[in-house]
């Protein structure tokens, strides 16, 4: 538990453990393995105004506070990986369409998004552009009436279920963030099936055969565009998945208590060997820094700091490794039960390693970190 939160984010963050203890974790092994989520969670999500918190009540959500939402992604982190997933990439789309689009485009898209009657996914990531996701190669030209979009986005989450893409191409030579709806001619999606981890968040690609957006689509056009449409979407996803590689961490290191306390081997519990409880330690120590540096970042974003997105990168970093770190440790500690699909923890072994690639590779925050970190004054 964190010190320093109020009376209201401790109330919620006792009903967000609530939500994941009933709706999520008896559950996530199944959407893992069928790879795809029950329609009934997501319409529980919107119905708790759960699907995007951070909009306000007149779109679907709450108005909910930073920092309250990081507590959020952490218990929905602890409980399914991809329903994380699904409420940070609702939040990306929904948050830059309701900032950077016209009324319009407002209007329609955002409390749709918000209450679950259309499902958004954030089309960013090429075939062969990834971390250099500035230099895309979709295009897109002026026509009659609009624009025409050529190109192939992949690794979108929820791009088999999305009704609506916010779709980034390059437009005289400029960057251009369009929302595109999923029935446009020309648009083709096929899922992506047979991942690593986050099974359940229902990938897929998508090619654009000169597609024929109108006018009113175009969101955002200018050499700012990526750095203020695109980036700050990715700011608000990467704080969301540092805090659930957080939660991720959390179920692997209660999993992994349970589990000693009640394996006995050479006559004693598993928790009685020296090693063990050194294992014990690490995990227990990494969960509690990764908690701690997330709040920090919660805070500061809450406060508007200038260095609230170093404070994430950070955070994001270290959580999505500290996660990965615990998870192979939960399993070790679990011998051959840790690889078995009777024990969540093998699950949270592939989820925890998509971490430290979506929203920022590690080795992409490495850069980005001691690049910020030299520039300070």
């Amino acid at each position: 538990m964190l010190h320093g939160l109020t009376a209201d984010q401790r109330d919620a963050q006792t009903a967000f453990a609530h939500f994941t203890d009933e709706r999520l974790i008896p559950h996530a092994g199944a959407w893992d393995h069928a790879e795809r989520l029950d329609d009934a969670v997501i319409k529980d999500l919107a119905a708790a105004r759960l699907l995007v918190p951070t909009l306000p009540s007149e779109a679907g959500g709450t108005g909910m506070d930073v920092v309250t939402y990081g507590l959020l992604s952490e218990e929905l982190g602890r409980g399914c990986g991809s329903v994380r997933n699904l409420v940070a990439v609702q939040g990306m789309v929904a948050h830059a369409i309701l900032r950077w689009g016209s009324k319009e485009l407002a209007d329609r898209w955002v409390p749709a998004i918000g209450t679950g009657t259309t499902i958004g996914a954030f089309a960013l990531t090429e075939p062969d552009v990834g971390s250099d996701a500035r230099n895309g190669t979709t295009t897109a030209r002026r026509v009659p009436g609009g624009f025409e979009i050529t190109g192939h986005k992949k690794w979108l989450s929820f791009a088999q279920r999305a009704g609506v893409f916010l779709l980034f191409a390059r437009l005289d030579d400029d960057p251009a963030a369009f929302v595109v709806e999923r029935d446009t001619p020309g648009l083709v999606v096929s899922p992506i099936t047979g991942l690593l981890g986050l099974r359940a968040s229902e990938l897929g690609e998508v090619v654009l055969d000169s597609v024929v957006v109108p006018e009113s689509s175009l969101l955002s056009h200018g050499r700012l565009t990526f750095d203020l449409v695109a980036t700050s979407s990715l700011d608000y996803g990467r704080y969301s998945t540092a805090y659930g590689s957080v939660g991720l961490a959390q179920a692997c290191l209660d999993a992994t208590l349970d589990y000693t306390r009640t394996r006995t081997q050479f006559g004693v519990p598993l928790a009685e060997h020296q090693l063990v409880r050194q294992s014990l330690t690490d995990m227990i120590t990494s969960v509690e820094a990764a908690r701690l540096l997330c709040h920090q970042a919660g805070t500061m974003r809450a406060a508007a700091h200038r260095d609230a997105i170093r404070q994430t990168l950070i955070a994001k970093y270290f959580a999505s490794q500290s996660a990965y770190t615990t998870a192979t440790t939960a399993v070790q500690l679990h011998g051959a039960n840790g690889v078995g699909p009777a024990y969540p923890v093998q699950r949270h072994l592939r989820d925890a390693k998509i971490q430290e690639i979506i929203e920022g590779t590690s080795q992409i925050q490495q850069l980005q970190i001691a690049d910020l970190t030299l520039t300070q004054r």
